[in-house]
């Protein structure tokens, strides 16, 4: 495996991911890793836009290709304003 040596690293952040560690119960070193795993896989996937992220969350959802709207005959709606 290969290694890297990070230098000048902010007290602040070394605190924070210190901290980070001790959350998720494993060393500093183990935790810079598993966020650098993250990063990497996060750029490897395919971009897109808002709308593309929101459209692959809920694809597979809904309607199938073909289905139609089933109608709701016989139902009354009511104004969420009546009472």
């Amino acid at each position: 495996m290969a290694q890297i040596l990070v230098r000048d690293i902010e007290d602040d952040v070394k605190k924070r991911l210190q901290r980070r560690a001790a959350r998720h119960g494993r060393s500093m070193e183990a935790e810079v890793r598993d966020i650098l795993r993250d990063v990497v896989k996060e750029e490897e996937r395919p971009g897109g836009g808002l709308g593309t992220e929101i459209a692959a969350l809920f694809s597979g959802i809904g309607l199938q290709e073909g289905e139609e709207i089933p109608e709701l005959r016989g139902y009354t709606v009511k104004s969420p304003f009546e009472e």
